[in-house]
């Protein structure tokens, strides 16, 4: 069972979601405060780098499996055209209502 993304509880995650399930760039860096940050598998990345990689250039998508933590703690099914797909973790830090930080890796 999944989780629709215009259901998910946080406005600010549901924007994240929705802007990489499109993969619309642009609608992507507005769902983010400047600086935010982010890490993959307790590893510091690049922001831009990571997700031109492993979201726009492969097509990344979350297929939200649960979320806890006011909406800010997913587990989702996510899949790119490098990877393959993987049951992945998302946390995210939200402020002035946009993500200003999130942590990925293996679920």
């Amino acid at each position: 069972m999944t989780i629709s993304v215009n259901q998910l509880t946080d406005p600010a995650v549901r924007a994240f979601v929705a802007a990489l399930n499109a993969n619309d760039k642009e609608a992507f860096e507005s769902a983010l405060t400047p600086g935010a940050t982010m890490s993959d598998d307790g590893s510091e990345r690049n922001l831009d780098e990571w997700t031109e990689k492993e979201v726009f250039a492969s097509r990344g998508h979350m297929e939200i499996e649960s979320e806890k933590g006011d909406g800010r703690d997913l587990v989702a099914r996510y899949r790119n055209d490098t990877w393959g797909e993987m049951r992945t973790r998302w946390r995210f830090t939200v402020e002035g209502g946009k993500v200003a930080r999130f942590e990925t890796g293996q679920a």
